[in-house]
């Protein structure tokens, strides 16, 4: 037999004989494969068909977790979105890329005019942005893309550069949007706040006159099915509130629509604890800002705690002024913040293991409406499914917090869903079912969060459960609690 024949015939243990089959990537590879396929060169996409421009606070996760394998990409990440902040401090919540088409996405660039309609608030003009913001995490993921190479980040001068952006995002909020006059900041459209459909709008929206169907096309059912995305109805009516607000030249304090949200508010009060420690590592004071955090607690807490739910509900400024009933995620947000008092903390975890949200028990993840509410729905987009960055972020509360235990089963809930649906948007509390799209950023990049900062004992004891009662000095703390958990640097 000549030796052609023989290369031949030769049995190989492989199919491919140059290329034999290899163990399968780990999840944290398979993470890191959706950043680096939504990467655009300056930022990471959403989704590259469902969201494919740069989004606020989820480029703020995205460096989150990005900081673990790239901490310079990570600092690209958020230097970007930072670069296209208006005059006027705001910080827009979708910055567009001009090399997609027009029709990929609505509300587009041409609808929101940024350029013209916000010419008087300082908006851009190299760049399109939309005109609405979304919740500030931006100092936290700042702080902690810092934290994760601080000689790199030194040498780069990343804080110094960012530090008066960030610096002008807080005032903007804290000057601009007190439409209340207490001190809390108002979100003055749904998409602001980020959980677009919750319930907790269905009071405030029901004044708004939606916009004629005919006046916009929707992109999004492209991409998702009906039953699981906002109403028609319910599009129509953000869109009025969007066009009307350009239309007014995005000044605030004027619009139908102004909501007191807890989570932004306790985003903020975060954030306000990492510029504290931004600050420090520039030569400067954190002594202000960590007294304005203990003020927003306070705040927060005078205006939004409402004993008989046992959690933080949003009060809507528009209407009767009052809170709203509706229990939704949002509420459980301030377990985040280090200066919560206890007796607040103990019974929001309370709340999270009881029937509303069933943590432990009958969800995998926490959904993010009220279990047992009429407007529940475990698969339309806020209305009940379970998102992965409101469950970083009671992940990190509970640790915080003392609740170790739980934390631990979120953490693992999180990570074995987050793989085993392929990164997914967002999935039904009950069954981990995927819902929206799948390889989404920010469930990718908080999920290499999680694999990267092992769970750490905890030193605090369980919060007193005692019914809170005087919340006029809530107790103090500094944001180095929630660094708790192996995060590097």
């Amino acid at each position: 037999m000549d030796r052609t024949a023989q290369l031949n015939t030769r049995p190989f243990p492989y199919e491919i004989a140059y290329d034999p089959p290899t163990a399968p990537p780990s999840p944290h590879v398979r993470a890191a494969r959706v950043l680096a396929a939504n990467w655009t060169g300056a930022s990471t996409v959403p989704s590259r068909k469902l969201y494919p421009h740069q989004w606020s606070w989820d480029s703020a996760f995205i460096a989150i977790g990005l900081r673990h394998i790239s901490p310079a990409r990570a600092q690209t990440e958020l230097e970007t979105l930072l670069a296209a902040q208006w005059a006027d401090g705001r910080v827009p919540h979708i910055v567009f890329n001009p090399s997609v088409p027009l029709d990929a996405y609505f509300p587009s660039p041409d609808f929101w005019r940024s350029s013209s309609a916000g010419r008087a608030a300082g908006a851009p003009r190299t760049v399109q942005t939309s005109g609405i913001v979304q919740p500030p995490v931006h100092a936290l993921a700042a702080w902690l893309v810092h934290r994760a190479d601080p000689d790199l980040s030194r040498a780069r001068g990343f804080l110094s550069r960012v530090y008066p952006r960030l610096a002008a995002w807080h005032r903007y909020l804290l000057h601009r949007r007190d439409l209340g006059g207490a001190g809390l900041v108002s979100v003055v459209h749904p998409w602001e706040q980020g959980m677009d459909n919750s319930p907790c709008w269905d009071a405030p929206l029901a004044r708004i006159a939606p916009a004629p169907a005919r006046s916009f096309r929707r992109a999004d059912l492209e991409h998702g099915a009906a039953e699981d995305r906002p109403t028609d109805l319910d599009y129509g009516r953000y869109v009025r509130l969007a066009a009307d607000y350009r239309d007014g030249g995005y000044a605030d304090g004027g619009g139908e629509f102004a909501v007191e949200d807890p989570a932004f508010n306790a985003l903020l009060i975060a954030s306000e604890h990492a510029l504290a420690r931004i600050a420090e590592e520039l030569g400067a004071t954190g002594a202000a800002r960590r007294e304005r955090a203990e003020r927003l607690t306070a705040a927060l807490v005078e205006r939004l705690w409402e004993p008989a739910a046992g959690m933080f509900l949003c009060r809507d400024l528009r209407g009767d002024g009052g809170l709203r009933p509706e229990r939704s995620v949002s509420g459980l947000i301030p377990l985040i913040l280090p200066g919560l008092p206890h007796a607040f903390a103990a019974a929001l975890m309370d709340t999270l293991r009881g029937p509303h949200f069933s943590l432990g028990g009958r969800t995998r993840l926490v959904p993010s409406y009220d279990l047992l509410g009429e407007a529940f729905d475990p698969h339309r987009y806020w209305r009940g499914p379970a998102w992965f960055n409101t469950n970083w972020l009671l992940e990190r509360g509970l640790r915080a917090h003392g609740g170790t235990a739980a934390a631990d089963a979120l953490r693992t809930a999180f990570l074995d869903l987050a793989d085993a649906t392929g990164f997914a948007e967002y999935v039904d509390p009950y069954t981990g079912e995927p819902c929206g799209a799948t390889g989404f950023g920010w469930t990718a990049a908080l999920a290499l969060d999680l694999y990267h900062r092992e769970p750490a004992p905890q030193a605090r004891q369980r919060p007193d459960k005692s019914p809170p009662r005087d919340v006029s000095r809530p107790a103090t703390g500094t944001f180095d609690r929630s660094d708790q958990g192996g995060d590097r640097g």
